[in-house]
Order: C-alpha cells, then sequence, then structure tokens
C-alpha cells in the first residue's frame, strides 16, 4: 500500500476554507438572528393574548421607514442615524415587555411616569416570596436583561443596516413591492388574526401613546389635588355624621381579590354562588338580611391598598402619587368619619409588617398588623394567616373587649391572594386557638410550581381561596354575630388576567348584612339587590362614590350634589 503524503501548504490551505465556509455559516446565522429579533420587535402586537403564529404575518411600516433612511442616508450618518435607532428599539422593546408584564398582573399597560414607584413593592413581594437571596438576584438578572436587550437590539440594527447597504438593488425591490401592500392592507383593515392589523404599526403606536401618556401623568398630581379639593363632609360636625348608625359595631371587610367573575364566569359561578346562597339561608335562619351590589376598582391583579384607599376616601385612587398626596392631606374618609362620631376605629391588616404610617392619616385608634397576632401556624402562600384565624383574634381582642363602646374595623382577608396555594380549611372556630392546629395544612395540596405551570388549575386554586374566604366571612357572623353588627364586605380587586382572561371589567360584589331592619331601609332607594349575590343586572358604581352615599345615607345631612356620580 502506498501512502500518500499530502503537503502541509494544501493541509493548511484546506483547514483555512473550513474555518471559511464555518464563519460564514456563522455570519448568516447572526444576521438572521439579528434579522428576527428586530421583526419581533417591530411586529409583537399590544397584549400578550395577541401573540399567536398569525401575528407574525405583518408588514411593519417602521421596518420599511428604516431600510428608505439607510438607502438615502450618507455613509457616515449612516451608522449613527442606525446606533440611535437600535438604542429606541431596544428601549420601545424594554416598555412592551413592561406593558406584557403589568397587562399580565395588573390589567393595564405600564406608565414610563408613575409605575418606578412600584419597584419598592415589586422587591417587598419578592423577598416575602422568594427570600431575600432570591430577590436580589431576580433585581440582577432584570439589570442583565435590560442590558443584553439594549445592547443586541443596536448590535442587531447596525447588522441589518450593513446588509441592507450591500444588498441596495434587492432592498429597494423589497420596499417598492411592500410599501405599497403595507398601504392596501392599512386602507382595507386587512387582518389575518383579529384584532391585530397586517400593516403593522405597533412600535410607532407605542411610543405615541407613551409620549401622550408622560405629561398627563405628570399633571396628575395637580388635577387630583383640585378633585380633593372638593369635599361635601370636610367640615360636618360629629353629631350630624353616621346617625343611623348609633351604637352599631360596623366592619368595613376587604376580601381579596373577590371581583365580578367570581360570582359570574360559568366555572366558577356555580361554586361560589352555591356558598353565597347557602350563607343567605344560615344567615336568614339567624335574623339577618342583606343587599349586594357592584363597584367599579380603580385596580385589578393587585394595588389592593388603592382600592382601599378609594373606597375610604371617596376618591379616584388609581396610582401611588395619589395614595401618597391622598395620606399627606386632611381628607375626611369613612374610618375618619366614624372618629369623629366617637367609634373606636381599628385596622386589622394580617400581611402589614412594621410601621405603617398612613394608619394616622386613616384615623385608627389602633391598627393590627402581623406582629401584633399571637399566630403560631404556618404562612399560606403571601397570606401570612388563615382568615378565619384573623377574624378570631379580632373577635377575641376587639368584639370581645368589657365594657366597650361602638367599633368600626377595616378588616382585609388575605386567603384568597394569589398564588392562592396553599390553602387553609375551615374548622371548629372553637379549635382555633393560636393558629398551631393549622400547620399540616400548609403541606397539603400541589405546590406553587405545579399549580402555575397549569392555568386551569390556576382558575381551581382561585375558586377554593374566594369559597374559603367567603365561608370564614359567613361563618364569623353566624357564630360570632349580634343583633348591633353591621358587616360591610367587599372585594378590593379583579384576580389576575390568567383567571379572568383579557378584557375582564373591574367591578367587584359588595354587600352589606344587618340584622337591624333599619339599617337596610336607609338605603331602600340605592336599589340594591337582596342576598349576598349581585345578579349581572345589580347596580354598579364607580368605588369613590361609596363615601358620600353611605355618609349621606347614615348621616343627619342631606345629600349633597357633589356626591353624584
Amino acid at each position: 500500500m502506498t501512502t500518500v503524503v499530502r503537503p502541509r501548504a494544501t493541509q493548511q490551505q484546506t483547514a483555512g476554507t473550513s474555518r471559511g465556509g464555518w464563519r460564514k455559516i456563522a455570519a448568516g446565522v447572526t444576521t438572521a438572528g439579528a434579522g428576527l429579533l428586530v421583526f419581533l420587535a417591530l411586529i409583537a402586537p399590544q397584549t400578550v393574548g395577541q401573540l399567536t403564529p398569525g401575528a407574525l404575518l405583518r408588514i411593519p411600516v417602521e421596518g420599511l421607514l428604516g431600510v428608505v433612511l439607510v438607502l438615502v442616508l450618507p455613509t457616515g450618518a449612516r451608522r449613527a442615524v442606525a446606533t440611535l435607532g437600535g438604542v429606541v428599539l431596544g428601549l420601545l422593546t424594554i416598555l412592551k415587555i413592561l406593558d406584557y408584564g403589568f397587562g399580565a398582573v395588573l390589567a393595564r399597560p405600564f406608565d414610563p411616569v408613575l409605575d418606578w414607584t412600584l419597584t419598592g413593592d415589586a422587591a417587598a413581594f419578592l423577598t416575602a416570596s422568594l427570600g431575600r437571596a432570591g430577590a436580589i438576584g431576580t433585581g440582577f438578572a432584570v439589570v442583565c436583561l435590560v442590558a443584553c436587550v439594549l445592547v443586541v437590539m443596536t448590535r442587531s440594527v447596525l447588522r441589518l443596516t450593513r446588509l441592507v447597504a450591500r444588498h441596495r438593488r434587492a432592498a429597494i425591490r423589497a420596499v417598492a413591492v411592500l410599501a405599497p401592500v403595507w398601504v392596501a392592507c392599512a386602507v382595507l383593515g386587512s387582518q389575518i388574526v383579529t384584532p391585530v392589523p397586517v400593516a403593522a404599526r405597533s412600535l410607532a403606536s407605542l411610543a405615541y401613546s407613551k409620549a401622550r401618556q408622560v405629561p398627563v401623568s405628570l399633571h396628575d398630581e395637580q388635577v387630583f389635588a383640585r378633585q380633593a379639593s372638593v369635599d361635601a363632609f370636610r367640615d360636618t360636625p360629629g353629631d350630624q355624621l353616621l346617625t343611623g348608625l348609633r351604637g352599631k359595631d360596623v366592619l368595613f371587610t376587604f376580601v381579596e381579590s373577590y371581583g365580578r367573575d367570581a360570582v359570574q364566569d360559568p366555572e366558577f359561578a356555580p361554586k361560589v354562588g352555591a356558598v353565597l346562597d347557602d350563607g343567605n339561608r344560615r344567615l336568614s335562619a339567624a335574623g339577618y338580611a342583606s343587599r349586594s351590589a357592584f363597584l367599579t376598582s380603580p385596580v385589578a391583579g393587585g394595588g389592593s391598598w388603592l382600592a382601599h384607599a378609594t373606597f375610604l376616601s371617596g376618591l379616584w385612587i388609581d396610582t401611588i402619587q395619589r395614595d401618597r398626596t391622598l395620606v399627606s392631606s386632611d381628607r375626611l374618609t369613612l374610618t375618619g368619619a366614624f372618629r369623629r362620631a366617637n367609634w373606636r376605629t381599628v385596622s386589622v391588616m394580617p400581611n402589614t409588617g412594621g410601621a405603617w404610617p398612613e394608619g394616622k392619616f386613616y384615623g385608627y385608634d389602633q391598627v393590627y398588623e402581623f406582629e401584633n397576632f399571637p399566630y403560631r401556624g404556618p404562612k399560606f402562600g403571601w397570606s401570612t394567616m388563615p382568615d378565619q384565624y384573623a377574624l378570631s383574634a379580632f373577635d377575641r381582642t376587639e368584639m370581645a373587649r368589657p365594657g366597650r363602646g361602638p367599633l368600626l374595623a377595616e378588616l382585609v382577608l388575605t386567603s384568597s391572594h394569589m398564588p392562592w396555594t396553599p390553602l387553609p380549611r375551615m374548622i371548629n372556630w372553637a379549635d382555633v386557638g393560636d393558629g398551631s392546629v393549622y400547620g399540616p395544612m400548609a403541606e397539603e395540596g400541589e405546590s406553587e410550581g405545579a399549580v402555575w405551570r397549569d392555568r386551569a388549575k390556576v382558575r381551581t386554586q382561585y375558586e377554593r381561596s374566594i369559597e374559603y374566604s367567603l365561608n370564614s366571612l359567613i361563618s364569623y357572623v353566624e357564630t360570632h354575630g349580634s343583633d348591633n353588627l353591621v358587616l360591610v364586605f367587599l372585594g378590593d380587586h379583579q384576580p389576575a388576567p390568567i383567571v379572568t382572561g383579557e378584557g375582564a371589567s373591574r367591578d367587584v360584589p359588595i354587600t352589606i348584612v344587618a340584622r337591624d331592619r333599619a339599617v337596610l331601609d336607609r338605603i331602600s332607594g340605592w336599589g340594591w339587590q337582596d342576598g349576598l349575590k349581585p345578579g349581572p343586572n345589580a347596580p354598579v358604581w364607580r368605588m369613590d362614590a361609596f363615601r358620600d352615599r353611605f355618609l349621606t345615607a347614615f348621616g343627619s345631612q342631606p345629600e349633597p350634589a357633589a356626591a353624584s356620580r
């Protein structure tokens, strides 16, 4: 056998050719990746729900204009404009991602002026859910992701700019074909997937909407100040306030994430409705009657404290800026009105910890936070304690206080706060004790990760949590209620869109329960429906309308014109 020895130079040439081939392949793949990234950034629709394969079949007008700019600009200006365009595209992509996140959780887009203040609350939520190390790691990952998007998007635009410059003829032909098609589709309103138009201008629309939002948000503080300055009850003497509730114990109780969907969604309504119907029978047997309707909350998916502030202040509080302006004012809240009229006022907030200076603004004599409860049981998801325990502790501490006078309490029930797993169960009230009995329950059921991988399971757990919270409240009234009890319970907001779907209303049920029929006679003109469950045609008020109507119905002052909304 003859061995052929290839000359060294020939081997080096072959290796160089091989490396050159791989470089060309790598360059082609990189260019394709850059094109895909920029294309997706340009055509991505406004909401997560519209992200379907059919939504990719679109023509972005911004891309066509970008190609035209590359073709007409001189070489020197071309790179500078491409760099700027890449940075802008990266920033708008980040804004779109934020819109997706806010839409998925809070059912609204991101506000580029006001929503940065939510960073602290997000950090607190992550710390509570993942621990301090997990929260820090998540924050670091977010910063790296932002930097990566800006860098990669800019480099992608630069790469595509060079590609267009090298292939001018092909680029001109592509624009000549696609531009008329875009115009025709825009004129005809062509859609492959409803409601996503083929003639895409998503990025331009995003930039325009954010630019319009900025001055509105910047001036909102002055607008809100003018609204807050109008208060028909500011100077009402205490002896004219709440005269129709003298001697009553009034409980304003918020049920976390208890929204219209809980009582009207075809999947939830049968079981939640059964709980409310059974509650009607049980409370009627105990001598209670009730009236129900809906309020439209300023928030959805989260931001419970903004709903609380709206309900208590009679002002529309949909941003943290408005909330901060409110608590630094002298606005008369519902709790403040009760205090002016000589009720003892308390707040039960199981998930609040540390200093809460807002308590002074609301006029509470006592705020019960997590540290004030002798709870020895486990957490249940985000909730620090089961609702039944919170109600039991409140009853022992306040309602059973010897020789006390009338009481006004705001209670926040948190067992129906997402992630809705694990969930406690109802037990005998005599067994609640210090909460240690709940220990084994926290180990039951599927993990949060297992539940949140399946939307159907998330919806099931949400429904179960609402059933538990409502059962806790109904059972509390049935077991510990008195002739002087007046319960007002309502949702703070609808749950996140993963439960309701996109486009859900912001309505929440509200119910007033009392044994004294004179209390319900005071609101007979409201047109609210009998029972614990409002029907589809029940009245709907804005949540900020409640304060004035409540103070008017139960006070001696005639209804002011400003109270009508």
